[in-house]
């Protein structure tokens, strides 16, 4: 960040009151100030206080501060004011607001995770991301992942820290805050890095977020691509990962968008299609009429690689009680299970089923 920038400002602020205001950096030192003579004095107590006050105006020796935006926990950069008294506060209020306006549109210019979280947005015309990559030396052509992290309790703005942790190159890599439970992380690989060693950092990720926050996550990892234009399509296949996952009752933690298999197809398949195919397969009676029982017989049956044997010790039954239930669900469906290409259609049937009841489409 150019404290260019917040001098420009300050200096304004200046030519409209006898208060001193300036600017400190998250190490306490003054970067920025209507009088110089303080620039590059080092207030360390003034440090914990804003930190802690949670985004209110603080008082320190004389003085009012109140952090900048960051998308961190901790601030990056806090404006102050001379005084203590309500005069001070009303000018620490709009300092903030005119140092966190000049602040956004410098890093809307000038910073790297501004750029890419508009990439993976698509809040950037194409044309324009190779002018503003020239800009700001971005290297154009490398393979890079992305992975979102996704919190499924209450959410906590500390996983960033934890995260960035695991990813010391802010040249290359970077965290992103999405919404309130979404980070997205951009991986920028070595030439000889595959992209399964994406699954390593999300495992690393998920071992270190609930580690330290005992906070339960899932992990969605998208496709490598060589282009920053493509980090979009890896973004929306990490979302993809996540939600398939959760639609078809998939119970891992980190889900590859190239490990999706079926799940993936039917996912952006047209509801309407879905519905025929439904109606298609269970002529004789629809998949509703199999009561829960059934529907958890078919489930371990299908475990168990329709293995009648196997499912049945599993099942705790005889294994002619399981032929009964397997020639009950003939009648009902004219499905065989034992075979395999009805196995098949049925196995598609149930995950087509699920999607739709996702979808809000419940026939």
């Amino acid at each position: 960040m150019s404290n260019r920038i917040f001098q420009g400002v300050v200096l304004q602020m200046k030519e409209g009151t006898d208060r001193t205001v300036g600017v400190i950096d998250a190490e306490g030192t003054v970067v920025s100030c209507g009088d110089v003579e303080l620039v590059g004095e080092t207030w360390a107590g003034a440090v914990e206080m804003v930190n802690t006050a949670d985004g209110a105006m603080v008082t320190y020796e004389g003085k009012t501060l109140k952090a900048l935006n960051s998308w961190g926990t901790q601030f990056d950069y806090a404006c102050f004011v001379q005084g203590e008294d309500e005069l001070a506060q009303a000018l620490c209020g709009v300092a903030s607001v005119a140092l966190n306006g000049a602040k956004q549109s410098y890093e809307e210019k000038h910073d790297k995770g501004t750029f890419v979280k508009n990439i993976i947005s698509d809040n950037i015309l194409l044309g324009d991301i190779y002018v503003r990559a020239k800009e700001l030396h971005f290297t154009v052509d490398a393979p890079r992942g992305v992975l979102l992290v996704r919190q499924l309790e209450d959410s906590n703005t500390a996983m960033m820290d934890v995260i960035q942790t695991l990813l010391p190159d802010r040249q290359n890599d970077f965290v992103l805050s999405v919404n309130e439970t979404d980070v997205a992380v951009i991986k920028q690989l070595p030439e000889n890095m595959e992209g399964r060693d994406l699954d390593k950092l999300a495992r690393q990720i998920q071992e270190s977020v609930e580690s330290e926050l005992e906070q339960k996550i899932v992990v969605g990892i998208g496709t490598v691509v060589g282009n920053i234009r493509d980090l979009a399509r890896s973004y929306k296949e990490a979302q993809m990962a996540i939600e398939v996952s959760k639609v078809f009752d998939i119970e891992r933690s980190i889900n590859n968008y190239a490990n999706l298999g079926i799940g993936r197809l039917i996912y952006q398949l047209p509801t309407t299609l879905c519905d025929m195919f439904l109606q298609e397969v269970f002529k004789k009676n629809p998949i509703d009429a199999l009561d829960q029982e059934t529907l958890f017989t078919i489930n371990k049956f299908f475990e168990n690689n329709l293995n009648v044997s196997e499912t049945a010790r599993k099942l705790f039954v005889h294994r002619n009680t399981l032929v009964y239930r397997l020639e009950k669900i003939k009648k009902l469906t004219g499905l065989d299970l034992r075979e395999f290409d009805d196995a098949i259609t049925f196995k598609v049937a149930l995950m087509v089923k699920k999607y739709l009841v996702s979808r809000g489409i419940d026939n």
